[in-house]
């Protein structure tokens, strides 16, 4: 409190007064006295304050005003509820920033079995002190945060804070966006070469603004005595990887040796002066400089260090073990190890003596396996089937956590298993719950959550990341699951180091693979254990006509059985077809099966409540006959289901679990069962007391809802219903109720084998045909494998039952062995990209999305190829390249065989539409037409002119082409006539040569023979130019020149005249004396009549490209077929080169174009800048978790829930969270109506958006898929205050589909208030808890039963 200055001067008097001295205060009149302190009694204690001085005012202002504090006024302990929860050094005004030790001192851990005994068996072990430099512990800081990141407020400490940074992620050490940047002079070595060759004194490092003064230093001398030192060992696989990283060491050392002299081979090393000059060359040739773009790129990628690591890692193993068999026994297959088990199970308590939990009964041999490395904190992969005990090694995850302080996460797919687990471990161990509406004790050390509730905490950046151990991951085959998979391999990949992995999944086929890919992906061992055996073998029955055919045991079909039932089934219709006079036979029953499909397919479209009922289930498998008489079919039903239960009772198959494929077939079956009452008067009074205590925490109107009244009432008979419509808290009672053993009959859908851990004595398959939300389908193994795993209760029974209910059809042998025997569904990657994953990654510079793409499951055989595709590239660059040797000057060939390849692109497409066709060969391909020929021998194109057409002796035509075997002439004829070539001899003589051209410049009128009587084919040399007649097919034709020659075909083909030839030849030769190596073509257009327009352009393309090769120096060269061969190696060397780099980056990701539309449309609504920094805007869309994020930021920064009352928007907020497509259209009042067409239309809008980019997306269905209006009307009501009843009279949508979206709800709430905290609204805030509050009552956000207990 302030100080209280002391008075000048006292207005009174004190004395003593009567006789007992009883104190009193006399006023004095306010005259001056020259001593005041004379009327003071002497006892009186000096005042409460010294007299003020200038120098106590001083210390007084420089304390209130100058020095930093808190202000009292408003950080007081009372006005902050509790002093610890207070952040007071972020609330400072300076920052406490303690300076970091050089050094400190840790504990060193060991495994017990290998820690030194104690002379006395009382004294405690202690580890180890050792001194650890503090930059080995920064680099783990990386990881964890613990050093680089301030821990944030303790409100944040378990969900984390949009401003908190992510902790980086296991596995990217290496990565390009977490290395340090060099300035370039640092890394090209320019700074070695300069101070070797006599530059300045390098004061000035690299990168740095300022160096150091020091003084004036001499120059560096331009000569140096240099030697090479010829004692260096022969370098190692180890050093010549070493050599792969380039070091300023390594560059001053290469400069250095660059210079150096060999030694004289007598010893004698004489001293050899160098004159250094400066080079003049760059210092990285582009061989170099691509050594190093390959070094960057294995730098990315630590994975070609595997082998080395696995060597050193084996070494370890073996220490840690104590004993070398152990570890000569595992198998390693890249990250995942395997194996030793027979080892680990005989000297278990030996390895493990000191267990953190004990269990009363045997553990199965991969139990003790999981258990062991557990114990050497490494990571486990169990694979076993349901039942099996994967949780034990859960559970001591658990234990082990506890026992080292840490913290334990255990992670389930569904919120019902997530709230199971949380009633068994309640008694075990100190355990807290996180789901999207639950929060119970989250400082407990041992935390169940949904994966969602984790994958959250990670991009938060959550404090309680850096106490995590263990990360359990259950049922890790979701991960196939496409809407909700890539939640798993988000938070696989984005874990740090530290934490380690315990996997739980059912049998897979490639357990290996994947914890190949999360070993690879963290950099750390996953040992894989698991169990094909079942605790409880299986047998598989058939029912049909009231009996079970056992067709399937210990994994292996029984065709006595199904041969039996089938026997049956042929016995039944023969009768009924001897007695009716109509057949029922398996064409019938598929005919009639394919109309109840499409009929239950339209009906599902108009009432999604009923979709997939079983009596539609549109197979010939186990589907009701159907009837035009409801009251008969219902009576048939009612007696299939009396006659199973009968005949499971008799041979006490009870408690049995009836798997239908429909929400409405498990309430119409259940209710068909009217008369059956499985119950004694005990169990019934156990039912009665359980669910009067259950619902006795809802009111009384919500007690008497008809689902639960109805409920109860099967319940008390001994049956159960159990599927996603019922209320969260009937459900819970039934899933308590079969796990009693009291309810004898439970007919479910196949969430219940997923999300309950209840197993039965049997299980039936209503069908074994589903929908699965677009079509009609047979069961997958896996699915079959999963519902199956239900019946056999360990320790209860010796053997469980799996029933096939078969109704119209037995069906096939094959079909049964697929569904029963065949191997389950692989795991395979749904990884995707999403707006809010790309937004988390961009707010922190140290993570790229490139990174995350890399390590998706779905890249992991690509980036498993990359150092192979590494090596292969260096070997490539280190190929020596061949040059091409030109006789014409500078080589053109490259260009050359550019325009080569680039025409026989087209060559294909236009033989077949113009060479081939008839129109066009009986038009234009006739007798004297020029034409252009492919050679046959090298890379060119040949002129000639058609000599005779197709006929019944020639198929082909028959061609006179120039061939280019001797260097051609292109002068004019004439002044090629005084020379002489090899071929003379068959030129007419010099003196009658002007005749005889004379001669045969005319078609001779006589009439021929058709004969050709030249053999072909027929070569010569005439005018300087070599010529040849040849067969030529129409695909051989590479164009149709515009020209025509006179061709004397008699002189030519039956006289072979020299002078015919001569003549030709002559013409051929006039038609480039214009320059041109080839006459113009035919146009497409206004000569061959083409329509195609792409056709045309190809055309015309094409006959531009021979045209410039024609013109080129390289057209008919001698050595153009060799230089075209060379070009084409090197081509395709350079093309196989830039492949590998395509294939190495980041460029050949599968899912980069959809990345980059996706920034481009983050860009284009002003969530990221141009330099991808994020925006307001993007800060706010990673508030969003539940909705989708750009609808959900649109219509906030559009100010959509403004105008509107609190009830209103929550009602229109349902949109984002409900999730069934068809229901009943809802009555909106005038605002939300209005409301719902403006959200609908900002979903369009940004649909289109999208689509411009080039994603994936329709704007339609993008709309529809993320905005479903159905309850708006029911939540509108609910918010106001309306009874439930009531509000479930207003649509079709089953109780607790209602239930979970207003639940889901609640989140949205939280998830738009806290938006509207980082935009600054205080409105729409205030609007948000009112809208949270208003519906948060009775029955919707009713406690859970496992958590509160009944």
């Amino acid at each position: 409190m302030d100080r209280v200055p002391a008075a000048n001067g006292l207005s009174f008097r004190v004395g003593f007064t009567g006789h007992g001295g009883h104190l009193s205060i006399e006023p004095l009149p306010p005259v001056e006295r020259p001593n005041r302190l004379r009327d003071l009694p002497d006892f009186v204690l000096p005042p409460a304050f010294p007299e003020e001085t200038p120098e106590t005012i001083k210390e007084y202002v420089k304390e209130k005003y100058l020095l930093p504090r808190l202000d009292e006024d408003v950080f007081s302990p009372q006005n902050a509820g509790r002093q610890w929860e207070f952040d007071w050094f972020d609330r400072a005004e300076i920052q406490p920033e303690p300076s970091i030790p050089r050094s400190v001192i840790v504990p060193s851990w060991e495994i017990p079995f290998r820690r030194k005994k104690s002379e006395s068996e009382s004294q405690r072990w202690e580890p180890q002190s050792v001194e650890v430099d503090i930059s080995e512990l920064a680099i783990g800081a990386q990881d964890s945060g613990a050093l680089p990141r301030i821990v944030g407020p303790a409100k944040d400490f378990v969900r984390g804070s949009i401003n908190n940074r992510p902790f980086r992620p296991g596995g990217l050490d290496n990565a390009d966006s977490l290395g340090k940047i060099h300035p370039d002079g640092a890394c090209n070595g320019e700074w070695a070469h300069e101070l070797l060759h006599g530059g300045p004194t390098q004061i000035l490092p690299p990168g740095f603004k300022d160096g150091l003064d020091l003084g004036d230093l001499k120059t560096h001398p331009l000569r140096w005595t240099i030697y090479e030192n010829t004692s260096v060992e022969k370098s190692t696989p180890d050093a010549r990887l070493n050599e792969l990283s380039v070091q300023f060491d390594d560059l001053f050392k290469k400069a250095w040796e660059d210079d150096a002299m060999k030694p004289e081979e007598d010893g004698n090393v004489p001293e050899v002066e160098t004159q250094m000059e400066l080079p003049n060359e760059s210092v990285q040739t582009e061989t170099e400089k691509e050594f190093l773009a390959v070094d960057d790129a294995f730098k990315k990628e630590p994975s070609i260090l595997d082998e080395i690591l696995t060597a050193e890692s084996a070494k370890s193993t073996l220490r840690s073990m104590g004993d070398t068999n152990i570890g000569r026994q595992q198998h390693k297959e890249g990250w995942a190890v395997t194996g030793s088990t027979e080892e680990i199970v005989e000297r278990f308590h030996e390895l493990v003596p000191d267990m953190a939990l004990n269990f009363p009964f045997e553990l199965d041999p991969f139990q003790k396996e999981a258990i062991f490395y557990l114990e050497r904190g490494k990571s486990v992969f169990v694979a076993a089937h349901t039942s099996a005990g994967k949780t034990v090694v859960a559970e001591y995850a658990f234990a082990l956590a506890s026992k080292h302080c840490t913290r334990a996460v255990y992670t389930a797919p569904i919120k019902t298993i997530s709230n199971q687990k949380y009633r068994d471990f309640c008694g075990k161990f100190d355990v807290g719950l996180l789901t999207g509406d639950v929060s119970l004790r989250p400082e407990a050390s041992c935390l169940i959550m949904t994966t969602e509730i984790l994958r959250s905490m990670l991009y938060r950046g959550a404090d309680i990341i850096r106490d995590i151990e263990w990360v359990i991951f259950d049922e890790v085959h979701y991960v196939n699951d496409v809407e909700r998979g890539v939640v798993w391999e988000e938070v696989i990949i984005m874990l740090p180091r530290h934490i380690n992995f315990v996997l739980l999944s059912a049998t897979v086929p490639n357990t290996i693979e994947f914890a190949d890919w999360i070993g690879r992906t963290k950099e750390k061992e996953i040992q894989v254990t698991g169990t094909t055996k079942r605790p409880v073998p299986l047998e598989h029955c058939l029912f049909y006509s009231g009996e079970l055919y056992k067709i399937c045991e210990n994994e292996k079909i029984l065709p006595q059985g199904l041969k039996a039932a089938k026997d049956v089934y042929k016995m039944k219709n023969s009768s009924t077809f001897n007695g009716t006079g109509s057949y029922s036979g398996s064409s019938v029953a598929n005919e009639r099966a394919k109309r109840r499909e499409s009929s239950s397919h339209a009906k599902q479209n108009k009432h999604p409540a009923s979709q997939n009922t079983g009596n539609v289930s549109g197979s010939n498998w186990g589907t009701q006959i159907n009837t035009s008489n409801k009251w008969g079919s219902r009576r048939s039903e009612a007696a299939i289901w009396l006659s199973l239960i009968n005949n499971l009772s008799k041979k006490s198959l009870l408690p049995v679990v009836i798997f239908c494929f429909s929400k409405n077939r498990c309430d119409k079956s259940a209710d068909n069962l009217t008369g059956t009452d499985l119950t004694t008067s005990s169990e019934k009074s156990e039912i009665r007391v359980f669910c009067d205590k259950a619902f006795s925490r809802l009111k009384g109107s919500d007690r008497n809802l008809p689902q639960v009244v109805r409920v109860q009432g099967l319940l008390r008979r001994g049956i159960g219903v159990h599927h996603a419509g019922l209320l969260p808290i009937v459900k819970e009672v039934v899933e308590m109720l079969f796990c009693r053993g009291v309810v004898k009959i439970l007919f479910s859908t196949e969430t219940f084998a997923m999300g309950v851990n209840a197993p039965a004595r049997t299980a039936v398959f209503d069908s074994l045909r589903k929908f699965d939300g677009k079509e009609f389908r047979q069961l997958l193994p896996g699915e079959y494998t999963q519902m199956a795993g239900r019946a056999g209760r360990r320790g209860l029974d010796k053997i469980g039952t799996v029933v096939v209910l078969c109704r119209d059809e037995i069906p096939e042998e094959k079909d049964l062995k697929h569904v029963l025997v065949g191997s389950a569904t692989r795991l395979e990657s749904q990884f995707r990209l999403t707006y809010i994953m790309i937004l988390h990654l961009l707010r922190v510079e140290e993570l790229k999305v490139e990174d995350m793409l890399k390590r998706s499951f779905a890249e992991f055989h690509a980036q498993k190829k990359l150092p192979e595709q590494q090596q292969l590239l260096m070997r490539k660059l280190a190929q020596p390249t061949k040059n091409i040797d030109c006789i014409k000057g500078e080589p053109a060939i490259e260009e050359y065989y550019d325009k080569y390849s680039e025409a026989e692109r087209y060559s294909n497409m236009i033989i077949e539409a113009v060479m081939l066709s008839p129109a066009v060969a009986q038009q234009f391909l006739t007798p004297g037409r020029v034409v252009i020929v492919k050679s046959q021998l090298v890379q060119d194109h040949l002129l000639g002119a058609i000599v005779k057409s197709p006929s019944s002796n020639y198929k082909q035509y028959l061609v006179l082409v120039l061939t280019p075997e001797s260097p051609l002439t292109l002068e004019n004829p004439s002044d090629s006539k005084d020379k002489k070539g090899a071929d003379f001899q068959v030129l007419v003589p010099k003196s009658k040569r002007g005749l005889e051209d004379e001669y045969c410049s005319a078609v001779t009128s006589r009439k021929g023979s058709g004969a050709v009587n030249i053999k072909l084919p027929h070569r010569g040399f005439s005018a300087g130019v070599s010529y040849e007649v040849r067969e030529v097919g129409n695909n051989e034709f590479l164009s149709i020149c515009s020209k025509k020659i006179k061709i004397d075909q008699i002189r030519l083909l039956e006289d072979a005249s020299a002078g015919a030839f001569s003549s030709t030849v002559q013409q051929l030769l006039s038609l480039r004396s214009d320059g041109n190596k080839y006459p113009p073509a035919l146009d497409p257009v206004k000569d061959l009549k083409l329509k195609d327009l792409e056709v045309v352009e190809d055309y015309y393309k094409w006959t531009s490209l021979l045209q410039k090769m024609s013109e080129s120096k390289c057209h008919g060269c001698v050595k153009l077929e060799e230089n075209i061969k060379l070009a084409r190696e090197l081509k395709r060397h350079r093309e196989e080169v830039n492949a590998l780099k395509f294939q190495m980056s980041d460029e050949a990701l599968q899912q980069m174009p959809d990345f980059q539309g996706r920034i481009d449309v983050l860009k284009e609504i002003g969530c990221i800048d141009a330099d991808l920094v994020v925006q307001l805007k993007g800060r706010v869309a990673c508030e969003m978790n539940s909705g989708e994020e750009l609808i959900c930021t649109e219509c906030l920064f559009e100010n959509q829930l403004n105008d509107l009352e609190p009830e209103e928007a929550v009602a229109i907020m349902s949109a984002f969270v409900f999730q069934q497509k068809n229901t009943s259209e809802p009555s909106l009042t005038p605002r939300l109506a209005q409301a719902k067409k403006r959200l609908f239309d900002t979903s369009i809008r940004l649909g289109e958006l999208q689509a411009n980019f080039k994603l994936q997306v329709d704007p339609q269905e993008y709309a529809r898929e993320n905005l479903k209006f159905g309850l708006v009307e029911v939540v509108y009501e609910w918010a106001k205050g309306t009874p439930f009843a009531d509000i479930c009279e207003l649509t079709d949508v089953p109780e607790g589909m209602i239930v979970r979206t207003i639940m889901r709800l609640d989140e949205t709430c939280r998830e738009f208030r806290n938006a509207a905290a980082i935009m600054g609204n205080s409105a729409l805030h205030k609007k948000m808890e009112t809208a949270s509050n208003a519906i948060k009552r009775d029955i919707v956000f009713a406690a859970s039963l496992y958590i509160t207990g009944v």
